[in-house]
């Protein structure tokens, strides 16, 4: 093995077969949610394309279970890539996950997925997202800002229950500086614009987002918008109905 190779190798990810990776770093976001980097050998890319996900592999009392995570890294990002774990009480990955630290082992296989993003394809992308959900999103989103010949409009709408729980503020709010990108925030259970810092105020609705805001939002698209939609499953169906009857067609949006 010359180094060249080794530098730009891949990291042999397998859909069939599931693979060990260390993790390198943890950190707890919120009371559930976990921000987890994973180390690549060398300085190998998990080459996949953005929005993609990998299925993770736990054991819980000799039961094994699989579930589906987006990397929230970016998708040339070398020598590592980064999830977003939320928890729950009775879940079981949820224990796997709460019982790691850092040089632990966790084992992936993928990709999956079946949306590409290419630069420009849209004019615009409407990108609705609840919790979690957000993870999709954010490799395709820094793909649009990392390339200047893609010029693609992004609407990205984060809902979320408190201000507190909103994820990857820093990221959102730099993102938000393009001028190709705005951000809304719905949050379910706040009620005060005067809890929020002024950066937020504009940019944030009280309550769920409903058939309402989604037409408004579908109006103030600067162009004929294509819908991202992760979430809940039930978020997600309720999404696809309220784009329906806001005048998309089924052939404009994607459900994660």
């Amino acid at each position: 093995w010359g180094s060249k190779d080794s530098e730009s190798c891949p990291s042999k990810l397998s859909p069939e077969t599931f693979l060990a990776f260390h993790i390198s770093a943890l950190d707890k976001l919120t009371k559930d949610t976990y921000h987890v980097r994973f180390a690549l050998p060398g300085n190998s890319q998990l080459s996949l394309h953005p929005g993609q996900h990998l299925i993770l592999r736990g054991i819980v009392d000799d039961l094994e279970i699989q579930r589906a995570y987006t990397p929230i890294s970016p998708a040339n990002a070398k020598g590592y890539f980064e999830v977003l774990i939320k928890c729950y009480q009775t879940g079981l990955m949820s224990r796997c996950v709460k019982s790691w630290r850092v040089g632990d082992t966790a084992f992936w296989r993928g990709p999956f997925g079946n949306f590409f993003y290419k630069p420009n394809q849209y004019g615009e992308l409407l990108m609705l997202a609840a919790g979690t959900g957000l993870a999709p999103m954010v490799p395709i989103l820094q793909s649009i800002t990392d390339n200047a010949d893609d010029e693609t409009f992004v609407t990205l709408v984060c809902c979320f229950k408190t201000f507190e729980s909103i994820y990857l503020k820093t990221f959102l709010q730099e993102q938000a500086c393009f001028w190709n990108v705005r951000t809304f925030f719905i949050l379910s259970q706040e009620k005060s614009p005067e809890q929020l810092p002024w950066s937020y105020r504009e940019k944030t609705h009280f309550g769920h987002l409903d058939q309402d805001l989604i037409e408004e939002l579908v109006s103030q698209c600067r162009r004929k918008p294509f819908a991202l939609v992760c979430g809940s499953p039930k978020f997600t169906e309720d999404m696809a109905k309220c784009l329906l009857c806001a005048g998309l067609t089924k052939d404009s949006y994607f459900l994660f």
